[in-house]
This record gives C-alpha cells, structure tokens and sequence, in this order.
C-alpha cells in the first residue's frame, strides 16, 4: 500500500491517489485528487503529511497541473501560479517545494518527460527509504552494541510523530529504521510520543507499529523525556521536515526536549531523513520557517470547544533540534555525525 501514488484515467486524464491519513486507525481510506487545489487543500488538512510524502505529492502535483491547464486551457501564468500555490502550501517541509521545482524543471520538455519524472521522485522515495532503513538500522546497533549481546533483552527506542510508510510513498524513514531492527529480532519495546495536538503518534505510528507486530507503548509528549532519564530508552529515533546545512533539524514540535533528554542522559539521537530533507541553501535553523497553524487544533477537540470562549493558542508545528544535540543524520548515501562537528551542507 502507496500513502500517496499516480493512476492514469480515461482520455489521457489522471490524477493523485493518498491515503487520508486524517481517517486512521479507524478507516483506511483512499482520496482521488483530480485537480491541484484539491491536492493543494490535502496538504494543507494534512490528509497526506510527513516530509518525503510532501515530496512525492509536491512532485505528482506538477504532472497535475500540466493535466489540468491542458484540459482547462491554461496560460503560462495559470499554470505558474498553481505551482506557486503548491509549492507554499506548508512552508517548513523543504521537500514539498524541492518535489515542485524538480519536475517543473521538465515542462519545457512536454508532459511525457515530465510524468518520468515526477513518477521517478516516487520510485526514489521508496528506494532512498529502504537504503536508509538498512543504514539506520546498522548504525543504531553500532551505537548501542552494549545490548546488544546473544541472548540480551533488546533495544529500547523511543520515536515522536509519524515517520513510517505513512510520512513517505512506502518503507518510511525514522520507522522504516525501526522496521528494520524489528525484522532482525532487535527491538524490545518502542515508545511512540502522542503528538499534540494532532495525535499522530497515537493514530498513525501505533497503526504501523501494530501492523508491523512490534512491542510498542504510546507515551504523553511531555512524558517522553522523562522515560529517557528513568534509563528506559537505549536510543530516540526519529524523521525531519528540513535539515539546515550545518546540522540543525526541524521536527514535529516535541522533537527537541527529547533531544535534551538524550543527551544529558548519555543516549544516542537519531536523525533518519532522505538526502531531499537536507536543505543546503538554509545554513542554521534560525531561517528555518515554522508553521504556525490555528488555534482550534489545541483549544477544540473533534468540533467541540474545551477551552473557555477566550483561549487563544501558540501552535508551531515544528521545533529544531540544535546540531549538536544529534548524534547521527542517516541518509540512504551516508550518515552525517553535527554532534562531532559534521555538517550535513
């Protein structure tokens, strides 16, 4: 199963197909997307989500719109600003405009080239995951080889938001490390944060991690880090939206104390992201823009109000972990050490 993938339709018609990851765990439910602002607005709700995902949606998005402004009649300016519409649609993600602009970058060449390439994004995705996953998953046992003993108890890792099959086209990064280690019997337990306000620790990490038929154990955010400096955790593992040049990450917001949990307990940190997370013209997280988004998310629930008719809410999307509180950056190509003084840029 593809979080987000391409189907031709009759008369040279197609369109963008995602799971609607704002129905699960309780329903797998699959959106046919036929025009950008619908994509556009699927993005935005957050119904497909997680960084290499955005990539492949940012990537179909420009084969949809060459569709459409050619059944629609397009100007060039049309078409320049669905692109734009696109490409701004969540600000922090670097690879949703990364996605764009390497496809818009084969319109002079017709659609045909730019349906090989946009389709190719999504073949990468899948390609990148599995090579990190491997890499990951080698490094994690190198680092904590103390437990790793014949015979011994297993890892205990600790995750935060969605970084599985659901964040990317398939395998997933963060969680597709953790797959990996699972598949060799190395894994104990796993404890995957909530997330607020949106829950998607709760719905869709334990959903993959259920599927998957690993141990696992939903923690409150704000007791996650806690459970590192109670010696439970051996290593956090978790994904990125945008990695800066010199090492610093953004991640869903409770991504950081994690990170300061970890290192003044000693434990390894994590980073698994593909080389498209890496944004090399961003040189710290200081310019790395954070997405603010509406103050129901927190002070509602399901439609209801419960806060007072007054409370307003402060509610950025992501944190960025400083360079020198991770201990690895795991690619598909090479694993980047900032706390050593490696730069990723």
């Amino acid at each position: 199963m593809r979080t987000i993938d391409w189907v031709e339709q009759a008369a040279g018609d197609g369109a963008v197909v995602i799971v609607d990851q704002t129905a699960l765990p309780h329903e797998v439910r699959f959106v046919t997307l036929a025009a950008v602002d619908d994509l556009v607005d699927a993005i935005q709700r957050l119904a497909v989500r997680g960084a290499p995902a955005l990539g492949a949606a940012g990537a179909l998005g420009v084969l949809l719109a060459a569709r459409q402004g050619g059944r629609e009649g397009w100007s060039d300016d049309d078409l320049a600003a669905a692109l734009d519409r696109l490409r701004r649609a969540r600000p922090t993600a670097v690879n949703l405009a990364w996605g764009v602009d390497r496809v818009a970058r084969r319109l002079p060449d017709g659609e045909a080239a730019v349906a090989d390439e946009a389709l190719a994004v999504l073949e990468g995705d899948v390609a990148a995951n599995r090579a990190l996953a491997t890499r990951g998953a080698d490094l994690i046992e190198a680092l904590c080889g103390r437990r790793m003993g014949q015979g011994g108890p297993g890892l205990r890792l600790q995750t935060h938001c969605n970084a599985g099959a659901l964040a990317c086209v398939d395998v997933g990064t963060a969680l597709g490390v953790v797959r990996a280690l699972h598949e060799r019997g190395r894994v104990a337990r796993v404890y995957a944060g909530e997330t607020r306000p949106l829950l998607q620790g709760v719905r869709l990490t334990a959903w993959e991690l259920d599927e998957m038929g690993a141990d696992y154990r939903v923690v409150v955010d704000a007791a996650g880090p806690s459970l590192i400096a109670r010696g439970l955790v051996d290593a956090v593992v978790v994904g990125a939206d945008r990695v800066a040049a010199n090492g610093d990450v953004a991640n869903k917001v409770g991504t950081y104390p994690l990170a300061l949990a970890a290192a003044r307990a000693g434990v390894p940190f994590v980073v698994a992201a593909p080389e498209s997370t890496i944004d090399a013209a961003t040189p710290g997280g200081d310019a790395i823009a954070i997405e603010d988004r509406a103050d129901d998310e927190v002070v509602a629930w399901q439609g209801r109000r419960v806060g007072p008719a007054g409370a307003q809410a402060v509610n950025p999307a992501f944190d960025v972990t400083p360079c020198d509180l991770v201990t690895a950056i795991v690619t598909e190509r090479r694993v980047v050490r900032p706390a050593a003084g490696d730069r990723p840029g």
